[in-house]
């Protein structure tokens, strides 16, 4: 990959050796959570993935360079400060020796440089409320295009128009796998959302759909995991998008704005069923990776 971009030893031998990787996002913890809330979780994602038997690549902006494979006092950089880093941003990022955490969308890129198959997520992006007005399609959508990348997460983030989404990930091509459930995840809830096309039973069948895919030359998949604990927020969703709009809150500060307001207004639940999901979908990406380099 470019030049610009450093691994660790641990995940360049493992990558080398064809071992069981898996990619995670910085921006969960840097805007996700209160600090030192997101370095926390951060920490118990990678233990997660480490305990199904992979080895975690957090990845991020730091000091002019793309850094895959953070150390604990590297995430602990990662503040409310730091940039978020769709794909459009990263090189900029780091020319400018700024400090940027990497979104699924900016991080797919890099996984896909790097030849890493399987990332771990809260929620992935996709169609904004409102649509086409204003005019936001999260950067996830067409990175998953052409990434190779398995991303297990607990469906789309659901401030987002969850339907219109659906509709989109099948316009693209993207497969939307459901994991042991028969409908897409709303993040803080397990259910009531659209159909998935297709239910999965467990990491190996995740693994074998995603292997077969990528035979026919496919592209990225969501692997939808229900939160182990479900939390009915929808109200409080509609009243924070509505007070970033008032605001004239956008773009790629839409979603930690919404996070902010709905961790205050549910006394912290949403900020424990968020924590409680991101480390479900990083062992949940760390056993399909398991499976995926199994003989």
């Amino acid at each position: 990959m470019h030049e610009l971009v450093d691994v660790s030893p641990e995940v360049r031998t493992a990558i080398d050796e064809g071992r069981p990787v898996v990619a995670l996002e910085t921006t969960l913890v840097a805007h996700g959570f209160p600090s030192p809330k997101g370095v926390e979780v951060g920490l118990e994602s990678e233990a997660a993935v480490r305990a199904a038997g992979a080895v975690p690549a957090a990845t991020g902006v730091l000091d002019g360079r793309i850094r895959v494979g953070l150390s604990e006092d590297e995430l602990a950089r990662f503040t409310p400060a730091a940039r978020k880093l769709g794909p459009r941003d990263l090189a900029a990022c780091a020319v400018a020796g700024d400090i940027g955490a990497t979104t699924v969308g900016g991080l797919l890129v890099v996984a896909r440089g790097l030849g890493i198959h399987f990332l771990g997520t809260g929620g992935t992006g996709g169609v904004h409320r409102g649509y086409p007005a204003p005019l936001d399609v999260s950067a996830d959508l067409l990175a998953l295009v052409g990434s190779p990348v398995l991303v297990a997460c607990s469906g789309v983030k659901s401030l987002l128009d969850v339907p219109a989404t659906m509709e989109l990930l099948e316009t693209l091509g993207i497969p939307v796998l459901g994991f042991r459930t028969d409908t897409l995840p709303l993040f803080y809830s397990a259910t009531g959302g659209p159909t998935v096309p297709q239910r999965v039973e467990d990491a190996a069948a995740a693994a074998r759909t995603a292997a077969a895919h990528w035979q026919l030359g496919g592209c990225g998949l969501l692997l939808a995991n229900p939160p182990p604990e479900s939390l009915d927020v929808e109200d409080l969703i509609e009243e924070a998008v509505a007070e970033a709009d008032r605001q004239g809150v956008s773009g790629q500060a839409v979603t930690p704005f919404v996070l902010a307001h709905l961790h205050e207004r549910s006394d912290g639940r949403t900020l424990d069923v968020n924590r409680k999901l991101i480390v479900a979908n990083a062992r949940l990406a760390g056993d399909v990776a398991v499976a995926f380099a199994a003989p």
